[in-house]
C-alpha cells in the first residue's frame, strides 16, 4: 500500500539532465515529473495527491516495499535497494547526460534498470501516468517495443524488455534478469533507433562518467565537502539545459506549515535566485551556468521590463491557479500552480543581479561575444535601483499586501549602485561611475543610519522600523557593513534571541498577509552561520551548520523549511535557495577555519 497521508516525508531523490526534473520515493515511485517542461503539467504527481496523482512504480509481489536509496558518489544517478522475503532487487533511476565534444547529450529521458539480487524477485511494475495534474485520461496501447499513452496532453512512450502484457494486467512476473524502461516523448513510430539492454548499460556508464566529469571541475571548500558536493549537484539539475534558466525548487505547494495554505509554485525562474545560484556554483569553480543565465537574462530584459520571476522559457504571464481536485501534500490541500509574484514590485532584484554580473564580467575564463549589450543593461538595472531605492517594495519575502521600504531592498539597491559604479569605470564610463558612486555613498549612509534601532540593537526590516528580519543576516556578506561593526555584532546576539526556535532561524516574527510564519526558512539558518563566522564567531558558526546537516534528508538533500517541534522538512524540495545557503556558508567557514588555524598553505 501507498504511504498514508500522515506518513508523507521528504525523503525522495532527485534525478535529472537539464531537461529532465524527477522525484522518487524510497518505495521506488516516481511520485513527481512534469513534462515537456519543468513548469509544465505533471505526469507522475502522487507526490500531491496518492489517488488522482499518478505514479510509476516497482513493487514486490506481495505490495510497495520501502528500500534503501544512495546516490552513486559525486552523480545525479540514484540508485535503490529493495527486500521483500528472502528476495532483493536493484532500481537504478537516471536521466541520461551523455559527454558529446564540449558539450553533453540531454534527452528528454527517465531510465529505470531493475537488476535480480537474491534469489528470484516476483515484481509489478505500476506504470500509471495521469497528465495535467491528474485531470487526463489515457489509455495504455502495446507497442513493439512497449507501451504508449493514447489521450492527454502529452503523448509518451515506455521503451521495455519486460513482458508488457504483465505490465499492462497488473501482474507479478519474476525478475530473472536484468530489465530496462525508458520513458520518452513521442511516439515509437518516431524513433530511429531501437532501444536494447546493452545501450541502457551504456548510456548508465556514460551518465556516470559525465556526473564525475562535472563534479571533478569543482573546488570545493576545505570544510564539509561531501555535502557542498552534493548541493553543487543539486544546484546544477536546476539548470535549465537549454534556456539557462535556474528554478527555484522542483515541486509546487508542498506546503511551508501542515494545515496552512502557505503554498507556493516554485518551479520558476527567480532572477534573486538565480543570481544567488551562479554566485555559489562561481565560489566552487564553476561559471558555465553563470554565463548560460546572463544569456537568459539578456533575452527576458530585451522582452520588457524586468519583473521577479519567468516561465524556464522567458514566459511573463504566471497566473496563479488553484487545483481543488488534488488533495495536496499529506492532505493540505492548496495546490497551486503559476504564481502572482511575478506582478510584484521587488526592489532588491537589481541588487543581486548586478553583484552577479560583476563578479561573472570580471572573471578572466569568460570571453563576452556580446560587449555591447553589458553596459546598456548596466545602466539600466543602475538607473531603475537609483529610483526604486526610496520607494516601499513587498520585499525578499513577497509579502503580498504588505509594502514597506525594506531594509534589505534598499540595501541591495544600494548593491546595484555601488557595483555598477565600478562596472561604470571597467568600462571606461567614468562619468556614470562617478555619479553613480556619490549616490551609492549617500544610500549607505542612510540606511545605516535608519536601518539600524539602537534601542531595539538590531537591523530592523524597514527603514525606520520596529522588527527583526534574517535578511539583514547578509548585510556584510555584500559589503554594506563589516560584521565585525558593533552594530551588526548586536543584531547577531538579537536575532538569535528573537528570531530562534529551536534552534531554527526564522524569517521574521511579525503577521503578514497569513497570520504568523512558524516555520524555520532553512538558509536563514546556513546565513546565520555564515554571519557568525565573518563576525568572528566560528565556533559558534560551526555548531549552527552541523545542526543544520543533521536535518537532510538521507539523500543530503533540503527543502525551504523545517518544522521547529517535529524536526522535519516541509516547503518545495528540492530547494536550490537553501542549497545555495550551504554551499556559501561552507565556504565562508572553511576560509576563516583555515586562516584562524593558521593552515593557509599549497597543502592542507
Amino acid at each position: 500500500m501507498s504511504p498514508s497521508a500522515s506518513e508523507q516525508r521528504l525523503d525522495h531523490g532527485v534525478i535529472g539532465n537539464g531537461r529532465i526534473l524527477a522525484l522518487i520515493a524510497p518505495t521506488s515511485a516516481v511520485e513527481w515529473l512534469c513534462l515537456p517542461k519543468w513548469d509544465s503539467p505533471s505526469v507522475f504527481g502522487s507526490l500531491l495527491d496518492h489517488e488522482r496523482g499518478g505514479t510509476w512504480a516497482i513493487e514486490g509481489a506481495d505490495g510497495p516495499v520501502a528500500g534503501k536509496l544512495s546516490y552513486d558518489r559525486n552523480t545525479n544517478v540514484l540508485r535503490g535497494v529493495f527486500q521483500q522475503g528472502d528476495a532483493a532487487w536493484e532500481v537504478v533511476d537516471f536521466a541520461p547526460r551523455i559527454p558529446t565534444g564540449l558539450g553533453v547529450s540531454a534527452p528528454f529521458e527517465i531510465v529505470r534498470l531493475l537488476r535480480p539480487l537474491a534469489s528470484q524477485p516476483r515484481i509489478f511494475l505500476r506504470f500509471d501516468p495521469r497528465p495535467d495534474y491528474g485531470r487526463a485520461v489515457v489509455d495504455l496501447q502495446p507497442t513493439d517495443s512497449g507501451i504508449e499513452t493514447v489521450g492527454g496532453p502529452v503523448r509518451l512512450r515506455l521503451d521495455t524488455n519486460a513482458p508488457v502484457p504483465f505490465v499492462l494486467a497488473g501482474q507479478p512476473f519474476a525478475l530473472r534478469e536484468p530489465i530496462f524502461q525508458v520513458l520518452s516523448l513521442g511516439s515509437a513510430a518516431h524513433r530511429s533507433d531501437r532501444i536494447d539492454l546493452a545501450g541502457v548499460q551504456r548510456s548508465l556508464q556514460m551518465t556516470i562518467a559525465g556526473w564525475r566529469a562535472w563534479a571533478r571541475t569543482l573546488a570545493l571548500p576545505p570544510f564539509r565537502q561531501q555535502d557542498v558536493l552534493r548541493s553543487a549537484l543539486c544546484l546544477k539539475l536546476h539548470s535549465h539545459h537549454d534556456t539557462g534558466a535556474i528554478i527555484a525548487a522542483t515541486t509546487t505547494s508542498i506546503p511551508e506549515a501542515i494545515g496552512t495554505e502557505r503554498t507556493w509554485d516554485y518551479r520558476y525562474c527567480w532572477l534573486r535566485d538565480a543570481a544567488f545560484v551562479v554566485e555559489a556554483l562561481r565560489r566552487l569553480g564553476q561559471i558555465n551556468e553563470g554565463e548560460a543565465f546572463l544569456e537568459f537574462l539578456f533575452n527576458v530584459a530585451q522582452s520588457g521590463p524586468l519583473q521577479p520571476m519567468y516561465g524556464v522559457d522567458g514566459r511573463r504571464e504566471l497566473e496563479e491557479t488553484m487545483l481543488p481536485h488534488l488533495a495536496g501534500f499529506r492532505g493540505n490541500g492548496h495546490v497551486r500552480i503559476g504564481n502572482a509574484a511575478y506582478a510584484q514590485k521587488q526592489n532588491d532584484l537589481m541588487g543581486e543581479l548586478m553583484l552577479s554580473m560583476e563578479t561573472l564580467l570580471a572573471d578572466p575564463r569568460l570571453v563576452h561575444e556580446t560587449p555591447d549589450l553589458i553596459m546598456p543593461l548596466v545602466e539600466r538595472l543602475v538607473e531603475d535601483a537609483i529610483v526604486a531605492a526610496p520607494t516601499p517594495d513587498t520585499g525578499i519575502w513577497e509579502y503580498r499586501t504588505i509594502l514597506k521600504n525594506h531594509t534589505f531592498s534598499r540595501a541591495m539597491c544600494w548593491a546595484a549602485i555601488q557595483r555598477g559604479s565600478r562596472l561604470a569605470a571597467r568600462f571606461g564610463r567614468d562619468d556614470l561611475a562617478k555619479r553613480w558612486a556619490a549616490i551609492a555613498d549617500k544610500e549607505q549612509s542612510e540606511i545605516l543610519g535608519r536601518g539600524f534601532d539602537s534601542t531595539l540593537g538590531f537591523f530592523t526590516d524597514a527603514l525606520d522600523g520596529g522588527h527583526p528580519d534574517a535578511a539583514n543576516l547578509l548585510l556584510p556578506t555584500i559589503g554594506l557593513i563589516d560584521a565585525r561593526d558593533p552594530r551588526f555584532q548586536s543584531t547577531l546576539d538579537a536575532y538569535g534571541r528573537e528570531l530562534v526556535d529551536r534552534g531554527f532561524m526564522l524569517r521574521y516574527r511579525n503577521r503578514d498577509d497569513f497570520g504568523e510564519s512558524t516555520s524555520g526558512f532553512t538558509i536563514c539558518s546556513f546565513w546565520w552561520a555564515e554571519a557568525l563566522a565573518l563576525a568572528g564567531r566560528i565556533d559558534e558558526a560551526i555548531e549552527i551548520f552541523d545542526r543544520m546537516l543533521r536535518h537532510a534528508n538521507p539523500l543530503g538533500l533540503f527543502s525551504e523549511d523545517i518544522d521547529p517541534q517535529s524536526g522535519e522538512l516541509l516547503g518545495n524540495f528540492p530547494q536550490a535557495y537553501t542549497h545555495v545557503g550551504l554551499i556559501n556558508a561552507a565556504a565562508t567557514v572553511g576560509d576563516l577555519l583555515a586562516a584562524r588555524d593558521g593552515v593557509v598553505r599549497a597543502w592542507m
